[in-house]
């Protein structure tokens, strides 16, 4: 698996988890309340802010047949494509506004580019990564495009199969870009718990050796502490202020608050994974003296016999390993010797 950097940020496999809070239409196309998110993102403790690049003629046309209507039981049954993202994309003037107001704040900034028209505005305003979203990744042309600029690129699963999700690979290799990370997904919206499959996490991995996250769009703040224990570098979740402000994503976004707790969640989750070792920290050898071991447990004169009688395994963990009873019993004691003295072998015959 290869690190990268996206801005200031190590990537991979031995490095901290890189948190992502996806505005998506959460702007509800309203400046201040993007930088009011924004803000608000930050102090969540997230790493990096990502935006869409999009306007509605890029991801569709303005058709209102049956092909363009959405319906089988989405948040936006009986839209046209074209009044969705009529309602969804973000102006691009605001965007390098925006970014400054990210790196200000010490966050990345990057985004989810829909055609070649948003990669070329995105690489005059020289973002450090770029985003495929799940409804992308079977586009190989865009995605060969986007991979040709020589950036790290995160592609979310979403709606691919399994050859789907290798060609997208592929597609960035033969760009001689090798800068890839891969985000499990299941791209409905929320997403049902059944519907994850987070072990898919680590199969991604060990087949393709790349940098592995998720793109959570449940409701739970246990999917991604999951994700990070299964391997997942990124996680990346929908943020919103406030769910009441509504919009088109507010059902599947998280607030603040949830937020914050997730990124600590995360944060003990890590702690807790540590490294494969067998070796006892000084922690844990101090706590060994509550450990068992072979005890006398009721007094013993000179020259009389050990048994199960007189010695015991019990704690703490001073006397010889409870593994020597077997070979102990039977054998004579070399002196007196009172209830609560550890055995050992200088006191044996």
């Amino acid at each position: 698996m290869k690190e990268f950097l996206i801005g200031n940020r190590k990537i991979g496999k031995n490095q901290p988890v890189f948190i992502v809070a996806e505005l998506s239409a959460n702007h509800l196309q309203n400046f201040d309340l993007a930088v009011k998110t924004i803000k608000a993102v930050k102090e969540s403790g997230a790493d990096a802010i990502k935006i869409q690049t999009e306007k509605p003629e890029t991801l569709t046309i303005d058709c209102d047949n049956d092909y363009f209507r959405i319906k089988g039981g989405t948040l936006w049954d009986g839209k046209t494509l074209y009044e969705l993202y009529s309602q969804t994309w973000m102006p691009w003037e605001w965007q390098p506004k925006l970014k400054k107001i990210a790196l200000d704040l010490n966050l990345i900034f990057f985004s989810t580019p829909y055609d070649k028209t948003a990669v070329d505005f995105l690489e005059q305003l020289d973002v450090p990564a770029y985003k495929i979203a799940s409804f992308e990744i079977t586009d190989i042309p865009l995605i060969e495009y986007i991979a040709s600029k020589r950036k790290p690129i995160l592609i979310s699963t979403g709606i691919a199969n399994l050859n789907e999700i290798e060609e997208a690979i592929n597609a960035c290799k033969r760009m001689g870009n090798e800068q890839i990370a891969i985000l499990k997904c299941a791209s409905v919206y929320p997403a049902p718990l059944e519907e994850l499959n987070l072990k898919t996490i680590t199969d991604l991995e060990e087949r393709f050796d790349v940098v592995v996250g998720l793109s959570d769009h449940s409701r739970e703040l246990s999917v991604p502490l999951v994700a990070v224990a299964l391997g997942a570098k990124i996680i990346e979740r929908h943020f919103i202020l406030n769910r009441k402000l509504g919009g088109p994503d507010c059902e599947f976004s998280i607030e603040p608050e949830e937020f914050k707790t997730m990124v600590k969640e995360i944060k003990n989750v890590e702690k807790a994974m540590g490294k494969i070792t067998y070796s006892l920290s000084e922690l844990i050898t101090k706590n060994r003296m509550f450990a068992r071991s072979l005890f006398v447990v009721k007094d013993i004169k000179k020259g009389k016999i050990l048994t199960e009688d007189n010695i015991r395994s019990i704690r703490p963990g001073n006397g010889l390993p409870p593994k020597y009873l077997k070979e102990i019993l039977g054998r004579k004691i070399k002196k007196d010797i009172q209830k609560g003295t550890p055995l050992s072998w200088e006191l044996i015959e």
